[in-house]
């Protein structure tokens, strides 16, 4: 079954229907370009956050933004390659948030990438919580592309990209409430917080099994296959909010998690109740199996 018509036994029609179309779209133009390996580099630029931008990272959020500017109901979209909010279509009902190329670095060593969109009601970001997604959509560029859409309220789902579009490959993914896979984003913090290396040695003393790729998307994208495990990137005194922004990364991905049945936390409360205060916004995440995030929260609460 094509993904289009998957959604709408979703019950994802009308305008919504369109905006994750689009996105699609935006996701095969760059899963093109990814996987070419024609675009390389850095573009000579920075982005907002003061990081240098490649080549790749400006090539991928022109093409999304094309495919979302052919759809009236997008009204704002958001990106992590953008200064600022910006409007496309004043009687737009969605706005559109992404990170168009997560983890960019990693093409250059030839690992998997991913591109995070998340599809909210319209207006600003500002004030908004991941509780307010509707749609959640990620891609992963790998040696296949596949793209998990999560809708608010029916599930996770798995699809391929084939010669014919996106095919369904699984739906209503699940995510067990244990799993001995471990993703520790940011190790470097065991150096100055005591609590993230009691961690890293309670999961290696129970013989947890380490899954981490440098990338955010395909550690997630692990967790969501396997049904099982947990990432993490807390924060520490240079960087006591962590690395991985709000809105366009810990949101979306704690919103993708909890309708597979796992947990998201920033360690205080749930990600997906955390309003965005400002776009470059970070947040700590301890994200996957609900027991697994229980278990790495209890180490920082003991702290």
């Amino acid at each position: 079954m094509q993904l289009d018509e998957h959604l709408k036994i979703l019950g994802v029609n009308g305008a919504l229907h369109e905006v994750v179309i689009a996105c699609a779209e935006g996701v095969f133009d760059i899963a093109g370009v990814v996987h070419t390996g024609e675009v390389s580099g850095y573009a000579g630029t920075q982005n907002v956050f003061g990081e240098n931008q490649l080549k790749l990272d400006v090539v991928s959020n022109d093409l999304l933004t094309a495919e979302l500017q052919k759809v009236a109901s997008v009204h704002m979209i958001a990106s992590e390659e953008l200064d600022n909010e910006q409007e496309l279509h004043a009687d737009g009902e969605f706005s559109v948030a992404f990170d168009p190329l997560d983890g960019s670095s990693l093409v250059d060593v030839n690992f998997a990438v991913g591109t995070i969109i998340a599809i909210y009601p319209k207006g600003s970001f500002i004030g908004k919580k991941a509780s307010e997604i509707h749609v959640a959509v990620v891609a992963v560029y790998g040696p296949r592309t596949t793209l998990f859409v999560a809708v608010a309220g029916k599930g996770v789902h798995q699809y391929l990209l084939t010669s014919g579009g996106f095919e369904l490959q699984k739906e209503k993914i699940q995510v067990d409430d244990e799993g001995k896979y471990f993703a520790p984003g940011n190790l470097r913090a065991c150096a100055k917080n005591p609590q993230y290396q009691e961690l890293v040695n309670y999961w290696l003393a129970n013989q947890y099994t380490l899954r981490y790729s440098g990338g955010m998307v395909p550690d997630i994208n692990h967790i969501l296959v396997k049904g099982k495990g947990v990432f993490t990137y807390p924060g520490y005194s240079d960087e006591p909010h962590g690395k991985l922004r709000l809105l366009y990364e810990c949101g979306t991905m704690s919103f993708l998690m909890v309708e597979a049945g796992g947990a998201a936390s920033d360690g205080v409360m749930s990600l997906l109740d955390k309003p965005l205060e400002h776009l470059d916004q970070r947040s700590p995440i301890f994200v996957g199996s609900k027991k697994e995030v229980e278990k790495a929260l209890e180490f920082f609460i003991m702290g």
